[in-house]
């Protein structure tokens, strides 16, 4: 019987601005649209930034309310993720809107170079980030840009901040952080086995990785990220037409692999999430 396996939209990120792709959703309700679109196609996780009305990065609750509602309301049962990332929003507004009770949230659990920028993320932020997401009982995704973050979520575990066999998300590509070779996709996982036993795990392929990562991970038996925020960054040889064209690649392999599309129910039981109301 097929595995299955979680594929994840992440269908806005913060840049680049819907005048350079006009298939990047801005608005609530066009990343509604663009969600059940996904949805539709087999993706059972969204991972959600918003926008303010000028298109840059936003920490408005009440957008990322908006997005979540819909949501729920059109893609019964899909995972939502709000994204607690830091371009273009401050340390005090990025973890705002945890009071809406996603069903997860982004967590980066270091600081890494970026390009043009540094992803500033000091662990008494990242403590207290952790901290509200187990108040409000969200899951978090630990995001790891760098190989030090993955030390640092197990020391969050042993600290009691965050729970056992948590969802990592490997991120592989972005210029000065960690490069996308196999070789280091092969150590991350044997590391994470060996750190973290039990958890779960994603890898994002960044601009022209996209694809690769998507392949290595239905090979490997991990959990597929794809979406217009990682297709539109950086080197990317293609932009992609839609989110939902996105997610329909992956769908149109996994047969290759002896993979399948995880069920909104399949997904949150993968991910020990309770199941929708």
């Amino acid at each position: 019987m097929a595995t299955p396996v979680i594929i994840t939209v992440a269908i806005t990120g913060a840049l680049p601005r819907k005048k350079d792709n006009p298939a990047v959703p801005v608005t609530p309700a066009e990343q509604v649209e663009s969600t059940h679109e996904a949805f539709e196609a087999g993706a059972s996780l969204v991972h959600v930034h918003v926008r303010n009305p000028d298109e840059s990065p936003g920490s408005d609750p009440e957008l990322y309310g908006a997005v979540q509602e819909g949501v729920r309301k059109h893609c019964p049962g899909m995972i939502v993720q709000f994204s607690t990332g830091g371009r273009g929003r401050d340390q005090h507004s990025r973890g705002a809107m945890l009071y809406l009770k996603p069903d997860m949230a982004s967590l980066a659990t270091g600081s890494v170079n970026f390009p043009t920028n540094i992803y500033e993320n000091p662990p008494e932020f990242v403590e207290g980030l952790a901290r509200t997401m187990l108040e409000y009982g969200i899951k978090p995704e630990i995001e790891v840009f760098d190989l030090a973050m993955l030390y640092n979520a197990a020391s969050l575990v042993k600290k009691g901040l965050l729970k056992e066999k948590p969802h990592v998300q490997f991120v592989l590509g972005i210029p000065n952080a960690m490069p996308m070779r196999p070789s280091i996709f092969n150590f991350l996982r044997a590391e994470l086995a060996e750190v973290l036993p039990g958890a779960t795990w994603v890898a994002a392929g960044i601009g022209r990785h996209q694809w690769e990562v998507n392949l290595l991970c239905l090979e490997a038996g991990g959990h597929c990220r794809t979406g217009l925020e990682d297709n539109t960054r950086f080197d990317a040889t293609r932009l992609a037409v839609s989110n939902a064209e996105l997610v329909t690649k992956i769908v149109d392999v996994c047969e290759r692999y002896d993979r399948r599309p995880a069920t909104p129910t399949e997904a949150r039981q993968i991910l020990g999430l309770p199941q929708a109301a």
